[in-house]
């Protein structure tokens, strides 16, 4: 009795405060916004209930979904007086394309028209009208007094809290409690999870649809007839929203069968629901970069050429938009230059940049935010194989090893295809947080030395680049060529590395 007039009590509350900081008839707002609320709370603890999981998973469950969407309402309030002069930022939005969506889901919610013209590709702000479809419905039907962009905040920061319990759910299948405790906290608290979670943008949904699909897949090795649903509600949200990540998550799933496998043996009726996803997916994908243009070419040859193009025109806007970039350009051969961004990428956003370099305060602590999340994971994912190599055998080893191979994969393609910007990686890059944090859970239960060592790589990193930054901003100090700094950084990491090899031989030895 005392949760469901807490529950209650709590919706009414909430839903008011949110009600009375956006526009439109306060009392509608306040009564859609309570029942979401409730009905939000209580599909929480009756997931809870489904995980069968301790006290703690609730408790992280509802930390996730608050966290996301009190930012999100913080960031609405704040971003029009301590963002930048643009259009996005003074109406209340942390990003363009979810200001251009949201402007034309609203536009669409008070047309005439069907909601599902959001797939007509006249609404060019969303390739493939999932999401431009789901928000026009949301603000036709529950907010069609004023446009209200906390509402698809809301549905957001929901969908992606419950990726966690999909998550625990798979990595306590397959693992144990504590990598799935450590893998639900790491992609609960993860600051660019957090963040996604707080935007109108197709990533918070991204998120938990590849969290649904692990648990999906990791119930269907044991359970086929209990495992699909998931399996076929995740990839069709995923085609809906990005089938880019249906095909990717597909690929995963299709490697985790693979190296899983018993004997040389392969479920045929997996494989004919493999291709069937990989070709809607590939169609899909190619429908939505085609654009106006006539399909005049093979699916694969628009995807291949859409990619070369796109990765081209991200070099090309990261080197317009900074001078020391065009000078370090000038001075590598071509061919490096691909190499440059994909590592100057991964680092983003740069941690000591963050602390430095000129920008609103509102912005700084968001950039340190994030970074510090970043900079906090990447050690683990470093170190991950290590681990792996050192604790498992046969196809333990084989899964996390691909798990590992397939998050770094997506990361070096996220900086390849986000052109170095401090936004658009960590963006790309957090679609997988739930692979990522699974791997770096992994790596976290099984610590040891290794972990340590690649803590002290990145500190030099991070003391190199302080140091260059502060020159760089500051005239303080003298400033090595950044060639030389770079060299710097690798043969100090070589010999950490080397020192701790050497070191555990040597104790070997003595045993």
């Amino acid at each position: 009795m005392k949760f469901h007039l807490l529950v209650i009590s709590s919706s009414l509350l909430l839903g008011a405060g949110l009600s009375a900081i956006q526009p439109g008839d306060f009392l509608l707002g306040w009564l859609v916004f309570s029942f979401l609320f409730l009905l939000s709370f209580y599909v929480l603890r009756f997931t809870f209930f489904w995980t069968k999981a301790n006290s703690s998973l609730a408790t992280l469950l509802a930390i996730a979904f608050l966290l996301r969407l009190a930012l999100g309402a913080t960031l609405y309030l704040a971003l029009p007086t301590g963002g930048y002069e643009n259009v996005q930022n003074q109406g209340g939005y942390i990003f363009y394309d979810s200001f251009r969506r949201d402007a034309q889901a609203w536009e669409l919610a008070q047309s005439d028209q069907p909601i599902l013209s959001a797939f007509n590709k006249n609404f060019y702000s969303d390739q493939y009208g999932g999401l431009l479809a789901f928000s026009a419905a949301a603000y036709r039907f529950l907010s069609p007094d004023a446009h209200r962009p906390l509402l698809p905040v809301f549905f957001g920061a929901l969908t992606s809290a419950l990726g966690v319990a999909f998550l625990w759910k798979a990595a306590a299948r397959q693992w144990d409690a504590k990598i799935a405790f450590a893998a639900a906290w790491i992609y609960a608290l993860y600051p660019e999870s957090i963040l996604m979670g707080s935007s109108q943008m197709r990533e918070p949904f991204l998120m938990a649809f590849v969290a649904i699909a692990l648990w999906g897949w990791a119930d269907y090795q044991s359970a086929p007839r209990r495992g699909w649903p998931w399996l076929a509600l995740s990839f069709a949200g995923m085609l809906l929203v990005s089938p880019v990540v249906a095909l990717l998550t597909l690929v995963i799933l299709a490697g985790w069968m693979w190296v899983t496998r018993e004997h040389g043996r392969v479920s045929w009726i997996a494989l004919i629901i493999i291709g069937i996803v990989f070709l809607a997916g590939l169609y899909l994908l190619a429908w939505g970069l085609e654009r106006d243009q006539p399909f005049g070419s093979s699916p694969l040859g628009i995807i291949m050429n859409w990619s070369r193009d796109a990765i081209k025109w991200d070099v090309h806007q990261l080197e317009r938009g900074s001078g020391w970039i065009q000078k370090l350009f000038r001075e590598m051969p071509e061919w490096l230059r691909p190499l440059f961004v994909m590592v100057y990428g991964i680092t983003q956003p740069v941690l000591p940049a963050t602390f430095i370099e000129p920008t609103t305060p509102l912005f700084r602590a968001l950039y340190i935010f994030r970074s510090v999340g970043w900079y906090a994971l990447i050690p683990l994912l470093f170190y991950a194989p290590f681990a792996i190599l050192r604790r498992e055998t046969g196809s333990a080893r084989r899964l996390l090893l691909w798990l590992t191979a397939a998050a770094w994969t997506w990361i070096i393609v996220a900086a390849l295809r986000g052109g170095a910007d401090s936004w658009d990686n960590p963006r790309y890059r957090v679609i997988l947080i739930a692979v990522e944090a699974i791997v770096a859970a992994y790596a976290w239960v099984g610590r040891d030395r290794w972990l340590v060592r690649w803590g002290l790589v990145e500190g030099v990193f991070i003391l190199v680049f302080t140091q260059w930054y502060v020159s760089r901003y500051f005239k303080v100090g003298g400033q090595l060529p950044f060639g030389i700094m770079i060299l710097l950084i690798v043969i100090i990491a070589a010999l950490i590395m080397g020192i701790g090899w050497w070191w555990d031989r040597k104790r070997v030895r003595r045993t």
